[in-house]
């Protein structure tokens, strides 16, 4: 399995060989922000970490990219809290 950066998908994705198996999909509202909004994995793949790895690898392409980041989606949100490294770089839309 690996991941990749689908820019002209606004989508960071992973996938088991050719297939994708999950995303996270983002928007960009200023040339400073990537705002997170879904991540999803195929539920066949549920369960073993996948989701963790595809936004580990999202927000550290963010963070090598100088941007900060907005976590709309939940999981994005979460993720965070349990890795406050990426705090320095995040805007919280509740905060």
């Amino acid at each position: 399995m690996h991941t990749r950066h689908a820019p002209e998908r606004h989508r960071y994705e992973i996938l088991d060989g050719e297939r994708r198996i999950g995303l996270t999909q983002y928007r960009l509202p200023d040339d400073e922000h990537v705002d997170f909004v879904h991540t999803e994995i195929d539920e066949a793949y549920g369960g073993r970490g996948l989701a963790g790895r595809l936004i580990s690898f999202a927000l550290a392409d963010v963070r090598e990219r100088g941007k900060r980041i907005i976590p709309h989606c939940p999981f994005v949100a979460g993720w965070i809290d349990k890795h406050p490294e990426y705090e320095e770089i995040t805007d919280r839309p509740d905060r």
